[in-house]
């Protein structure tokens, strides 16, 4: 089987970890490069996260220092969520910065991206700052770019804002960029991160998936949903999910435009499933048991992968 290149752009980060940790040890990836930019947390701590885990994982895949704040926007933190430091409920071996490759990100993915003799994905799990800058600088990569495959964005309400879902919120012009970039584009948005939720029973599942399901146990268990609910939302593995797993979804094509000028709507995604000219694909629904498990057998698959 021929293995799909990834490029992965996050900022972890719970739910980012989870993502990576799968995709890392995923048989259908061969992940090339890993961009952790500002977004949860700032910049030094998501870099520090990302070669964190690698120590963890024992994996050696190369890390590059993405962007430190949106292209225009007021930076957002979801520190209050994720902890100071992005990884609040697991103590990470500290990594020193072997695997770092200076340079600038957007330059790095680039000559990544052009000597692939296959077309690479991007999987944006963060804001898409990096994939905008990449865009923008080096417009001629979209040729070599098999797809962007996103989590963010909203159908209904936001959880940034009443209107915004928190990864498009923190860089909506870069969003904007991505969504007209001609690229295919595939979106896992905030109403199935909402959906695949985890219950205590599967907490249970996961805490026996090994070393790889107690860290994450011990992440999971830090969230506390504001409404109370013990079933813990998990969002950015909805993303690796529509590359690994896409029987688990329904998916609709639509025109996703993201508001750059609304007093109260800055950020909103603005996903219209009437419309005749669709520039991604959106998933609408989602098969929770089959979902469910993909991703404990992923984690098992990971837990395997580091022995």
């Amino acid at each position: 089987m021929t293995k799909q290149p990834l490029i992965i752009s996050t900022d972890p980060g719970i739910d980012d970890i989870a993502a990576m940790t799968i995709s890392l040890f995923a048989s259908e990836f061969d992940v090339k490069m890993l961009v952790p930019t500002w977004g949860n947390v700032a910049l030094e701590y998501t870099l520090q996260n990302t070669l964190n885990l690698e120590e963890f994982l024992h994996t050696k895949v190369p890390v590059v220092a993405g962007a430190n704040q949106p292209l225009v926007a007021p930076m957002i933190s979801a520190a209050s969520v994720h902890g100071k430091t992005g990884v609040a409920g697991y103590d990470f071996p500290e990594a020193n910065e072997q695997l770092l490759v200076p340079g600038l990100a957007a330059t790095l993915m680039y000559n990544a991206i052009m000597d692939s003799p296959k077309k690479v994905t991007l999987l944006g799990i963060g804001p898409l700052t990096d994939f905008a800058l990449l865009i923008k600088q080096y417009p001629n990569v979209v040729e070599n770019i098999a797809q962007i495959v996103i989590m963010g964005g909203n159908i209904g309400r936001g959880n940034h804002s009443p209107l915004a879902e928190y990864n498009i919120a923190g860089d909506p012009e870069a969003a904007q960029v991505v969504f007209h970039s001609g690229v295919e584009i595939k979106v896992a948005p905030l109403e199935i991160g909402n959906k695949t939720h985890i219950t205590p029973q599967q907490m249970e599942e996961i805490k026996n998936c090994g070393e790889v399901g107690k860290m994450l146990y011990g992440l999971f268990s830090h969230i506390k949903e504001p409404d109370g609910d013990p079933r813990i939302k998990i969002f950015d593995p909805t993303a690796v999910a529509l590359i690994l797993c896409p029987e688990a979804f329904v998916i609709k094509k639509a025109r996703v435009e993201i508001e750059l000028a609304g007093r109260f709507t800055y950020g909103a995604s603005v996903i219209d499933f009437m419309s005749g000219q669709p520039n991604a694909e959106v998933a609408v629904d989602v098969d929770l048991e089959k979902f469910n498990r993909w991703f404990t057998n992923s984690i098992n698959q990971a837990d395997q992968g580091i022995k």
